[in-house]
């Protein structure tokens, strides 16, 4: 069985059907765990008190707004490459999931940052390039309900999403790129010293797991709405043709 296969819209509909109400339970299921466990069954910092437990929802939303830019990426080279619809629907489909992510990110790491830093906002690499991201989802999302053609929109969505990914990038590694700024290094480093402790580490990783599974319920559904709108829109077609 190739991969391709499930470029065909027929054989994705099929198969994310089956696949959707898994998906959505588990991640439902994590969601519930990792929230409950983190925000209620962890200890305060001794540095930052209660408010250690943002990293239960910052640091995976954090981490799926720079993955589903980099979906959005694969998904649009598929397209420029090969093709095929389904990705390009795709990458369409995740945009306002991503861009979703990236402000839930924005507003807790301001809510985190505040107590921690004494201000909601720095100009600081990380969060420069994060808001930056941010902008580039919305960027996106306009350039498809601008442009008509909905394969000339796939087409500029693409060479926009190869752009993006700069700061993407940027948003990963800016602390790594620069050793200035507010912003900490990364929550599950494993350097000496720097590590996480388990009481945190263990829901975080339940939390993280289950924001993935959301991603994909929810990209899962809003691909087959695409797909549905598009039928739609070439029979409406075809019936003033006729």
């Amino acid at each position: 069985m190739s991969l391709w296969e499930y470029a065909n819209p027929k054989k994705f509909m099929e198969t994310s059907a089956r696949l959707l109400p898994w998906v959505a339970g588990l991640a439902a299921a994590g969601l519930a765990v990792a929230l409950v466990w983190g925000f209620f069954l962890t200890p305060d910092d001794f540095r930052q008190g209660a408010t250690v437990r943002i990293v239960f929802v910052h640091v995976p939303a954090a981490m799926m707004a720079i993955n589903a830019w980099v979906m959005m990426l694969v998904a649009s080279l598929i397209w420029l490459v090969r093709r095929h619809h389904v990705s390009a629907l795709a990458a369409k489909a995740a945009a306002p999931v991503g861009m979703v992510f990236t402000l839930v990110a924005l507003v807790t790491g301001a809510v985190w940052g505040q107590p921690m830093w004494g201000t909601w906002w720095a100009w600081d690499p990380r969060l420069t390039s994060f808001l930056i991201l941010f902008l580039f989802y919305l960027g996106y999302i306009a350039l498809w309900e601008a442009v008509e053609d909905p394969d000339m929109a796939a087409d500029l969505t693409g060479v926009l999403c190869l752009v993006g990914s700069v700061f993407a990038l940027l948003s990963r590694y800016a602390v790594n790129f620069w050793n200035q700024g507010l912003h900490q290094g990364a929550s599950l480093s494993v350097a000496p010293g720097e590590r996480m402790d388990i009481v945190y580490r263990l829901p975080l990783y339940v939390a993280m797991a289950a924001f993935a599974l959301l991603f994909l319920a929810l990209v899962l559904a809003r691909t087959r709405t695409e797909i549905r709108a598009r039928r739609l829109k070439a029979l409406i077609a075809r019936e003033r043709l006729a």
